[in-house]
């Protein structure tokens, strides 16, 4: 995992086994699975629309949302981004 990527999911990881008041990342464990898969299929519309009518800076900004959700996904299944890549890496075999 790339730097970045590797601090956002260990943000994500603190809160989820400590939830600072106010944290959206907090809030998104609390609310539970239902709502986080609600959110990723939100921002993968928001990706497409973005590639379809808008900036290229744009397309980036709703890309990151979709990571970032993604990146709570895999830690609510005690997976992580790592594991992503590792599947990406088996099909360039």
């Amino acid at each position: 995992m790339d730097n970045i990527t590797q601090q956002v999911f260990d943000v994500i990881e603190g809160r989820k086994h400590n939830a600072p008041e106010g944290s959206y990342t907090a809030k998104l464990f609390a609310a539970g699975e239902v709502e986080v898969l609600k959110k990723i299929g939100e921002e993968a519309v928001e990706v497409v629309v973005a590639a379809s009518k808008q900036t290229d800076d744009r397309i980036v900004y709703e890309m990151a949302d979709l990571v970032y959700h993604s990146l709570v996904l895999l830690s609510m299944h005690n997976l992580s981004w790592r594991d992503v890549e590792e599947e990406l890496a088996r099909r360039i075999k």
